[in-house]
């Protein structure tokens, strides 16, 4: 997994494809800030939530200006381009695709616009019904997308694009009142900020499955994906825009109005793996959650030990709770470059076959005779694991032992983030015992999903677990239907 924030441990081995993060939105109205600046600065908090886009989209109240690209946001804004972006509102977001390709055409926020004025609009999550409602677009337009507002026509093969042209086509209406008929009709995962020239708008699907929260600046209102992008631009946490809520804020205030029965069903990855650890999740430090998720990980799967260590960086909370409950001490064996991120260049064939080496290098001295406990959040497809505890074996270490601080990961997800296929999963068609001996490990433990779920401290009916558990709480549609490229395949049907 390509990352640029040199946070998490799935990127380890060259084309090893991980669990890619869903996006970050943020959200910023404040008449006499540099909303743009705020902007920048909430997305870069973001930044691992998505590397493949990012864009912020302005408004002075007369006329709004949007700048997007592909890239990182440090590469698509400089100070010239943020000082275009004038105003009292602004809307920006980060992206990694799971509906639509990569492209510039696909980048947010998306534009729409209506007799009423423009409407600029970002997505975190994954709709379910992206086909059913192409279908519902189109027909307002006598079967022909290329009468459909916004971006749609112009080759936009996302459902964030689809969300926008709804909006846009509702003429009669104004934008809030469009809201509240179009976001009953979406299915799946949606955490929204969106604007036109005066007002900045929030929603979030009835389920709550991406988050998304609220902040007070001293002259305004902040939204972002998480409480990290509140605190990097300085404004304090009032609350979670609570599931099916829709928020709107402009000089007379904030409202808001409910869409939809709240069903709360929140992603217990986010715990896990996707949330930065500094983030705060429905009153739970991410951070907290990861150690404990350790501690049980030791309850669980006690092993004797010289000492335990992280895959960097991702494990390294876990690792501290496991170390912390086994009483065995924590320490880290593995060097990581820090400057090997998404620009990174592609290696020869022949420093490929270093593999994971290319990021990681082994403290000999630590690791040689000792007996490792390797925590890592998750396992994908095994590959870097397998390759960890050969680099380990090689630098003298005299056991291997890898803990998973998650269940085995068994099934795909359609809220919003991008595993591999379900027969790339290496927890499908194998079990524990099958899996300790593909990555050459010692012992391999997975904590208990019952387990996983405590440490978040969330009442275990108010979350998601389908990646883990196969259940999943927002009805699918029929599997040609689905997938990250359904709009693209019916795109190119219709051109």
């Amino acid at each position: 997994m390509a990352r640029g924030d040199g946070r998490l441990s799935h990127d380890l081995l060259p084309d090893e494809k991980g669990p890619q993060d869903a996006c970050g939105v943020f959200g910023v109205w404040a008449p006499g800030e540099e909303v743009a600046k705020l902007a920048y600065y909430g997305l870069y908090a973001l930044q691992h939530r998505g590397q493949e886009a990012a864009g912020i989209a302005a408004s002075d109240g007369h006329s709004l200006l949007v700048y997007k690209d592909v890239g990182l946001v440090s590469q698509v804004f400089d100070e010239s381009s943020l000082a275009s972006l004038r105003g009292h509102l602004a809307v920006g977001h980060c992206r990694y695709s799971t509906t639509g390709r990569n492209s510039w055409e696909n980048a947010q926020p998306t534009l729409g616009g209506t007799s009423h004025g423009t409407v600029a609009l970002a997505h975190n999550g994954n709709l379910t019904n992206s086909a059913e409602l192409r279908e519902e677009l189109s027909r307002a337009h006598g079967g022909d997308l290329r009468l459909a507002p916004g971006e749609v026509r112009r080759g936009n093969t996302t459902d964030t694009a689809l969300i926008t042209g709804l909006l846009s086509a509702e003429e009669d209406l104004s934008l809030e009142a469009a809201a509240m008929k179009v976001l009953p009709m979406l299915r799946g995962a949606f955490s929204l900020v969106f604007c036109d020239e005066q007002t900045l708008y929030a929603a979030r699907d009835p389920q709550g499955v991406r988050p998304l929260v609220l902040g007070r600046l001293e002259r305004g209102w902040v939204v972002a994906s998480e409480t990290a992008a509140l605190d990097i631009v300085g404004a304090s946490v009032v609350r979670e825009v609570e599931p099916g809520e829709l928020i709107a804020i402009d000089e007379d205030g904030l409202r808001t109005q409910q869409f939809a029965p709240p069903v709360r069903k929140g992603c217990v990855f986010e715990y896990v793996y996707l949330a930065r650890p500094d983030t705060t999740l429905n009153g739970r430090e991410v951070y907290a959650s990861r150690v404990e998720m350790g501690r049980q990980l030791a309850r669980e799967h006690p092993v004797e030990a010289d000492m335990v260590m992280p895959t960097p960086e991702s494990g390294t909370p876990a690792a501290i709770g496991y170390a912390e409950q086994s009483g065995i001490p924590y320490g880290q064996g593995l060097v990581k470059n820090a400057y090997v991120g998404r620009t990174f260049i592609a290696p020869s064939q022949t420093i490929r076959q270093l593999g994971i080496r290319l990021k990681l290098n082994p403290l000999r001295d630590v690791i040689k005779g000792k007996r490792l406990v390797v925590v890592d959040d998750s396992i994908v497809r095994g590959n870097t694991q397998r390759a960890l505890v050969r680099m380990l074996r090689e630098a003298g270490a005299a056991e291997v032992h890898v803990r998973i601080s998650s269940p085995p990961v068994r099934w795909p997800c359609f809220y919003g983030i991008d595993f591999a296929t379900r027969a790339e999963l290496i927890a499908t068609g194998l079990d524990v015992a099958d899996i300790t001996a593909s990555i050459g490990a010692d012992s391999l433990g997975y904590i208990s999903q019952e387990g996983m779920v405590a440490a978040t401290e969330q009442p275990p009916e108010t979350l998601c677990t389908a990646c883990f558990s196969g259940v999943y709480p927002i009805e699918l549609p029929a599997e040609d239907k689905l997938g990250k490229d359904v709009l693209e395949l019916e795109f190119s049907a219709r051109t």
